[in-house]
C-alpha cells in the first residue's frame, strides 16, 4: 500500500505536474465565475515554475543532500558492492535490448570501475520495475549487458529485480546475499538519495559503506535567478523535493529512524 499511496502522491505534487493542476484548477473556477481562485491559482502556478525553472533552488536543496555521506577512502578489501537501480532508460531497453543510460548512469559505470578495481568482490544489481503505469525493463535486467560488455563476468552478478523502491532494495538484496558480520560491502547509488538508502540499509540489517556518484551539485552554488538551463534546474527541483519528501514519509512510517541520516545517525 506504502508503494501505491506514494507513487500516486508524487503524481499529483511534482513541480511541473502540480503547476499544471493548479492552472487546470484555476480555468475551471473562471467557467464559473471565480474570478479571485483563477488569479491565485494561475499565479501560484507561475511562481512554481518560475522558481524550479529559473533559480537555483533546486540547487540549495540538493547540495545537504549531496554532502551528508562523504565518499571514504579506498578500501583494501572489499566482499560485495550493492548498486541501486535507477540509471538505466528501461522503456527504450524493454523495446531495444541495448542498455541505454539516464542522467543516474554513474552508478553503474562507477560499478564497473570497483568491479575490475576489486575483482573478488560479489556485485549486487538491485532494481525491478518501480514505475505505475510505464512498462520498462529492471535496471537488474539490463545491467548485465552493460556490465559483460565491460568486462564483467556474469557469474560475478546477483541480481535483484523484485524491488520497487529503496526500502525493497534493502530488504532483498540482504535476504539473497547474507552479508557476513566481518565482510566490507559498498554502497553504490547517487549521492542525494544517500541518506535514505544507509538508514533503510541499516534498518534492513545489512551494514554498507556509502559511495556516492552522480553529484548534481557543485558545492558552490549560491543564491541566483538562471544559474543552469531551465530544464536542468527543474530537474534539480524535482529530485530534491521527491528525496527530501521521502525522506520525511519514510521517517513518519517507521522505516527509518532519522528524517535526515547522516554518518553517525
Amino acid at each position: 500500500m506504502f508503494f501505491y499511496l506514494s507513487k500516486i502522491f508524487w503524481f499529483f505534487a511534482q513541480p511541473l505536474n502540480f503547476a499544471i493542476f493548479l492552472l487546470a484548477a484555476g480555468l475551471v473556477a473562471s467557467f464559473f465565475g471565480r474570478r479571485r481562485f483563477f488569479r491565485t491559482a494561475t499565479f501560484a502556478s507561475l511562481m512554481v515554475l518560475a522558481l524550479a525553472t529559473w533559480t537555483s533552488l533546486g540547487s540549495l536543496m540538493l547540495n545537504p543532500l549531496e554532502e551528508r555521506f562523504q565518499r571514504p577512502p579506498q578500501p583494501v578489501k572489499v566482499d560485495g558492492i550493492v548498486v541501486l537501480g535507477g540509471g538505466f532508460e528501461g522503456a527504450i531497453n524493454l523495446a531495444r535490448g541495448g542498455y541505454e543510460l539516464n542522467s543516474g548512469g554513474d552508478r553503474f559505470v562507477e560499478t564497473a570501475i570497483l568491479a575490475r578495481r576489486y575483482p573478488d568482490a560479489k556485485i549486487v544489481i538491485s532494481g525491478g520495475n518501480g514505475s505505475l503505469t510505464l512498462d520498462g525493463e529492471g535496471d537488474a535486467d539490463t545491467a548485465p549487458r552493460l556490465l559483460e560488455a565491460l568486462g564483467v563476468p556474469r557469474d560475478r552478478l546477483v541480481l535483484e529485480n523484485r524491488s520497487r523502491n529503496t526500502y525493497e532494495n534493502a530488504l532483498f538484496s540482504r535476504e539473497m546475499v547474507t552479508p557476513g558480520p566481518d565482510e566490507t560491502w559498498l554502497l553504490v547509488t547517487s549521492a542525494f538519495h544517500m541518506p535514505r538508502s544507509m538508514a533503510l540499509f541499516a534498518k534492513a540489517g545489512f551494514p554498507v559503506v556509502a559511495w556516492p556518484v552522480d553529484y548534481r551539485t557543485s558545492g558552490q552554488e549560491g543564491v541566483g535567478l538562471f544559474t543552469d538551463n531551465p530544464a536542468d534546474s527543474l530537474q534539480n527541483t524535482t529530485m530534491a523535493m521527491r528525496e527530501w519528501i521521502g525522506l520525511w514519509a519514510y521517517w513518519l512510517s517507521g522505516r527509518i529512524d532519522d528524517p535526515f541520516p547522516g554518518p553517525k545517525s
